[in-house]
């Protein structure tokens, strides 16, 4: 019974011994073909690293304001008696643009217009009277001042007069109305926004290591979300004397022309100051570069020998063979950290991590590694476009 026992146990160590040693045997051999299986190279567009000059610029983020701009108001009050322009129209200076009632205004005017030319009449009686002698000097002195406080009442009330029509006080482009016909406006109640559009200014702020470098007439560009891919060209026509303490940036102020009337006040704009001088960059388009939060990379593609041991073994046959026929040197990819500087458009320029003349990979670049192999097809490259140099003349 022991004997039988035994023998079955030797058994079944053999069978499982040879089932597992089999598993093992065929889990070798698959890690050794996954391992040493050929990699199809990944298709990629390439370009390569060139040198360009750049105009130097100074960026900066800024808002629209217009060269006048007001809430028109009345000075005095009353009720609307007639309005004389419709939301959106353009005004000329002194265009009147409400009228508010102004009969008893008017009326009371005519009275002390008629109380300043009787004492105009007794003051000339006065002058001939004091001429015989009849009067005294201090008595013709009088009635003069008499004659002077009623032309000057009666001037107060013809201002009052003239305040119940309100009139632009400047050109420009008016807003919506913000009264009605038989409403009561009370002094300082709005009417409606009157802006003057063109030109328009674009203040915005530089850090204080700009000061020295920052003057009047130096050339500016401005771009706005509203209008992508459009840059209007205008110049710094003011500075703010001062540094702010509290941020330690100055103000400045670039006018621009709008006579197409695109930059509104209020719009968000960026603006680059364009200096004389330039600078020497090395640059690749924006697509070969693949960006991350630990830092900013490009794959530049290297040639390398092929497989020594593929050359062995074919040594005779490339021995045979033309020249043409032999195996070009294949072609890898390496990542490479760089330190980025200014765009334009399309284009990057690199501060370090990349030297003028390396090939860089454009596309496909989720699907690249290091020393991984590729092929180069620019039959369909990405856009790589600067904007246009400024003039700086």
């Amino acid at each position: 019974m022991n004997k039988r026992m035994i023998f079955m146990l030797a058994g079944c160590a053999v069978l499982f011994g040879g089932i597992f040693g089999f598993k093992a045997f065929m889990g070798k051999m698959m890690n050794n073909y996954f391992d040493n299986m050929p990699v199809q190279p990944a298709t990629i567009t390439a370009t390569e690293a060139v040198a360009d000059t750049w105009a130097i610029s100074i960026g900066a983020v800024g808002t629209v304001t217009a060269i006048n701009g007001v809430e028109v108001t009345s000075q005095v009050a009353g009720e609307v008696e007639r309005i004389e322009f419709d939301s959106g129209d353009k005004v000329k200076a002194g265009d009147v643009l409400l009228r508010l009632d102004d009969r008893a205004d008017r009326a009371q005017l005519q009275a002390l217009d008629a109380a300043a030319k009787l004492a105009e009449q007794e003051l000339e009686r006065n002058r001939k009277l004091y001429d015989k002698g009849s009067i005294s000097k201090s008595t013709l002195e009088q009635r003069q001042s008499q004659r002077d406080q009623a032309v000057a009442t009666a001037a107060a009330q013809r201002e009052r007069v003239a305040q119940k029509t309100v009139r632009a006080p400047f050109s420009g482009e008016l807003g919506l109305r913000q009264v009605d016909l038989g409403e009561y406006l009370t002094p300082g109640a709005p009417v409606v926004t009157l802006q003057q559009l063109n030109p328009i200014y674009v203040d915005f702020s530089l850090p204080e290591q700009h000061l020295s470098k920052m003057a009047k007439g130096l050339k500016a560009k401005a771009t706005l979300s509203a209008w992508p891919g459009e840059r209007f060209d205008g110049e710094i026509t003011a500075l703010e004397p001062g540094v702010d303490a509290s941020t330690r940036n100055f103000n400045l102020q670039a006018t621009f022309e709008n006579d197409d009337l695109k930059l509104r006040p209020g719009m968000f704009s960026r603006v680059d100051i364009q200096m004389p001088q330039s600078e020497d960059v090395v640059v690749i388009p924006r697509t070969a570069i693949q960006y991350s939060a630990y830092g900013n990379l490009v794959y530049v593609v290297k040639e390398s020998a092929p497989d020594n041991n593929a050359e062995d073994e074919a040594s005779e046959e490339e021995a045979e063979a033309s020249p043409e026929d032999k195996q070009e040197k294949q072609l890898t990819v390496v990542s490479r950290f760089i330190k980025l500087g200014r765009e334009r458009g399309d284009l990057v320029s690199v501060v370090e991590g990349l030297e003028e003349g390396e090939t860089v990979a454009t596309s496909g670049l989720l699907k690249l590694r290091n020393d991984a192999t590729v092929v180069i097809d620019n039959s369909n490259t990405p856009s790589a476009k600067a904007d246009p140099q400024p003039d700086n003349s």
